[in-house]
């Protein structure tokens, strides 16, 4: 479906002027460009002309999750008919796991989710995998590590009226999809049988549950339900269903991983034995062991993507998935406010390396922990198809990469 913008508006004053020159470079290849605009010219409108025009999946990057808010509400009324998500960090309260040596304090990883917009993020990726009129808007957290996007489509289950499926095979299929089995409560995440009526609550912001009627072993309805009142929504042909975490992996995977987890924990603990250092190595052995108990039993443990580099198979020092790898080659992006985003997302790496560090070298995470990070500026200029600057005030690094960019498409 294509982008449709709805405005009793048209673009006026500098805006005609903006959106034929930002579109121009697009068309040409341009790879950076830079709007300069005041609070209040009309830079959301004019941005969403251009989404319309290119019919592209589009992230739009703010600074903190007040302004992507404003933003998301701007766009969703923009584009009622498409769809519009919202992707910032999901916690209201949030405490990173710590270790200060000079008071040989550890501090445990606290935090308090925010299901709602954890739901939100939910659905953002999972349009991006199903359908091309979407719109992100995201805030610094679009750079943290993600579920790997080959391992989450892999994992997702696409259902139609007329399948003959075995429920204790599909029952085995929810839970790896990290789905939980419920008899009396019903939240999301969760799924429940009841005769030959399997219900399944997604983790989207819809507030859907999907119900599958059988007869025998033949899926004889689909059905859209509002998850508290079971009040029917919508009939449906098919229905794909997504993992309810970000973080699921392939049974297969799974199991190369533990293997290649034990393998260097053993390393790991004897290089700490080797310089006398007991303590840290019976720390790492204990609590590893722990999570790989966890990860054996249900597929999942606390700090999950502490091990994101053995699901992947990434090589020592690499970046994992992030958002923006949820997006197809031709996306575009806009960075609002760039002058204040564009340092945010340079500073975001050696924050993190420095925590993890010290977990690391204290016996608390394996090596691997430290590749469970954001991405490094230059990874994230990596990830940028094209990419347009807004701000009132453009720093010299956004005038810079737009000139030298404009210059090479042109030449």
């Amino acid at each position: 479906m294509d982008f449709k913008l709805h405005s009793k508006y048209k673009p006026s004053g500098d805006q005609p002027q903006a959106i034929d020159l930002i579109s121009k470079g697009i068309e040409a290849g341009i790879e950076h460009q830079t709007v300069v605009g005041a609070t209040g010219t009309g830079k959301t409108f004019t941005v969403a002309n251009i989404i319309e025009k290119f019919n592209r999946p589009t992230i739009i990057i703010s600074h903190n999750k007040t302004l992507a808010a404003q933003l998301f509400s701007e766009f969703t009324e923009f584009f009622p008919e498409n769809e519009v998500a919202y992707f910032v960090s999901y916690y209201d309260y949030y405490q990173p796991e710590a270790y200060v040596p000079s008071r040989d304090l550890y501090i445990e990883k606290d935090s308090d989710i925010n299901e709602t917009i954890e739901k939100y993020r939910n659905t953002a990726t999972q349009a991006l995998l199903s359908r091309r009129d979407v719109i992100i808007v995201a805030s610094v957290s679009c750079i943290y590590g993600l579920g790997n996007p080959s391992d989450y489509i892999e994992l997702s289950l696409k259902l139609k009226v007329g399948d003959i499926v075995n429920r204790d095979k599909l029952s085995h299929k929810l839970i790896d999809m990290q789905y939980e089995r419920r008899i009396h409560d019903f939240p999301n995440g969760s799924y429940r049988v009841r005769g030959e009526i399997i219900d399944i609550n997604l983790t989207t912001a819809n507030d859907e549950a999907v119900r599958l009627e059988f007869f025998g072993e033949e899926i004889e309805a689909i059905k859209l339900i509002n998850p508290i009142s079971g009040e029917l929504i919508q009939r449906v042909p098919e229905i794909l269903i997504f993992p309810a975490k970000h973080y699921a992996t392939p049974q297969e995977k799974l199991k190369g991983a533990i293997e290649e987890i034990r393998t260097d924990l053993e390393k790991e603990v004897k290089a700490f034995s080797d310089k006398g250092q007991d303590m840290e190595a019976n720390r790492l052995r204990q609590r590893v062991n722990f999570d790989l108990e966890m990860l054996q039993e249900t597929g999942f443990t606390k700090g999950i993507e502490n091990y994101s580099r053995y699901f992947d198979k990434r090589p020592p020092g690499s970046s994992g998935s992030c958002l923006l790898d949820y997006f197809p080659d031709d996306y575009l992006m806009f960075i609002d406010e760039s002058h204040i985003t564009v340092p945010q997302v340079g500073g975001m790496y050696s924050g993190d390396r420095a925590r993890k560090q010290n977990l690391v070298d204290y016996g608390f995470r394996l090596k691997a922990a430290m590749d469970n990070r954001p991405l490094k500026f230059e990874e994230f200029q990596k990830r940028i198809n094209q990419a347009v600057y807004l701000s009132a005030t453009p720093k010299e690094y956004e005038l810079e990469i737009s000139k030298k960019s404009t210059k090479k498409a042109l030449s």
